[in-house]
């Protein structure tokens, strides 16, 4: 009899070692995605980088008073509210009408963004602002400022101012809010007109 040596594969041992190295890797895999210790997104809070307003509002009116007579009328286009810092920013056109202690019509302002001190009700508007008295007098500059204690409006900026008798330019400016008793601090340029 002829010694033949014939190869027999044990049963259970089909796999190479690339085979089983590839099952073990996968495996590992697949226990660490079915961990419960999830990794959670970090959670930023509301407003943590941005200045969010506590209200908001569209085309809408605040009512200014004092001792229960109304001293001005504010309408905006845009009104955020932010009631940590105690201010409101308006913007999308700005328009002010103020009014005497009679609670008869003085002056209308216009401008195309502001702010209100919330506590003090003093503000602040800029860009293209344009206060007309209803005497006529109209005042033109990019800065304006409302104390609500003094009942006066000023700035530090340019300021044209045209009325019935005169036209004067300058910088920094103090005024009632009717326009009729004001002072420019630092004249440029004046000239009288012939409007009556």
């Amino acid at each position: 009899m002829q010694n033949s040596k014939v190869k027999r594969k044990k049963k259970g041992s089909s796999l190479n070692p690339w085979s089983a190295f590839y099952l073990i890797l996968i495996g590992i895999s697949l226990h660490f995605i079915s961990c419960e210790s999830k990794v959670k997104p970090p959670i930023t809070p509301v407003g943590f980088g941005y200045d969010l307003p506590t209200q908001e509002s569209w085309n809408a009116d605040i009512t200014f008073t004092d001792s229960g007579k109304v001293t001005g009328i504010l309408r905006a286009g845009h009104i955020r509210m932010y009631s940590d810092k105690k201010i409101t920013q308006l913007d999308s056109s700005v328009i002010v009408d103020f009014f005497d202690d009679q609670q008869r019509h003085t002056s209308i302002l216009t401008a195309e963004r502001g702010t209100v001190n919330d506590i003090t009700q003093d503000f602040e508007v800029h860009e293209d602002v344009v206060v007309k008295s209803d005497s006529g007098t109209v005042l033109r500059t990019e800065h304006l400022y409302w104390s609500n204690t003094s009942q006066k409006v000023h700035t530090t900026a340019y300021v044209e101012i045209t009325s019935p008798s005169e036209q004067i330019q300058g910088h920094g400016f103090e005024s009632d809010k009717s326009l009729k008793h004001y002072t420019i601090f630092k004249v440029t340029g004046k000239a009288k007109t012939n409007e009556k």
